[in-house]
């Protein structure tokens, strides 16, 4: 049977528009960093990456290549973390040009780096990308997190961090730095700017 992710983990990627309490497990992630604008087509090369590389190992048994622990599953969902430059570190206002991301894609826990290598030697044999050397394979830690699905344009998107941080100040959680993480649940490139849907989130720590 088929893992889905929108079945299997609905806590982590379907919450309500609310804020919630979350204690996010250790997870595999195949990433790509950057800086800039996300408008910029470094950013839009890095998705195209990452996603040739993650349907590159999900289909790697039509390929005579069966990793130990396979199991068929529905590609996860874009990630990325976001933090700002040193241009903006102390500033309240976005300079998109500042911006610092790690772009990336979740990975069933039978992935290995060995299995990615596999992956980027096929992809390469499609087409030669720069970025296929930047591809890292690394696992995060998140631990306990607030977090809320943000309904509407990613420029609105501050008005739900003012939610999620009043949300903290009311159960004594305290927002452990200002990187922040998103999970794109639509495809911006299919649904309107007022529609989008997007998973918000940022590590805390209770109060003492």
């Amino acid at each position: 049977m088929k893992y889905e992710w929108r079945k299997k983990e609905k806590e982590l990627y379907l919450p309500k528009e609310n804020p919630i309490l979350v204690e996010v497990p250790e997870q595999k992630f195949i990433m790509l960093r950057g800086s800039g604008d996300p408008n910029d087509k470094e950013f839009t090369e890095a998705i195209g990456v990452l996603y040739s590389l993650a349907y590159a190992i999900k289909t790697m048994p039509k390929k005579g290549i069966v990793p130990e622990g396979y199991f068929d599953y529905t590609v996860f969902p874009l990630e990325a973390i976001w933090d700002k430059g040193e241009k903006s570190k102390y500033s309240d206002i976005l300079i998109k040009e500042d911006l610092v991301y790690t772009m990336m894609i979740r990975q069933p826990d039978f992935v290995t780096q060995d299995l990615l290598d596999k992956a980027i030697n096929i992809v390469k044999k499609k087409k030669e990308h720069n970025l296929l050397e930047k591809i890292r394979f690394e696992s995060i830690n998140e631990g306990l997190c607030v977090q809320m699905l943000h309904v509407g344009s990613y420029d609105n998107e501050p008005e739900s961090f003012d939610i999620m941080s009043e949300f903290c100040k009311r159960n004594n959680l305290i927002r452990k730095s200002n990187v922040h993480h998103e999970i794109y649940i639509s495809d911006a490139r299919k649904v309107s700017p007022d529609s989008l849907k997007t998973v918000l989130r940022f590590e805390v720590k209770r109060e003492l």
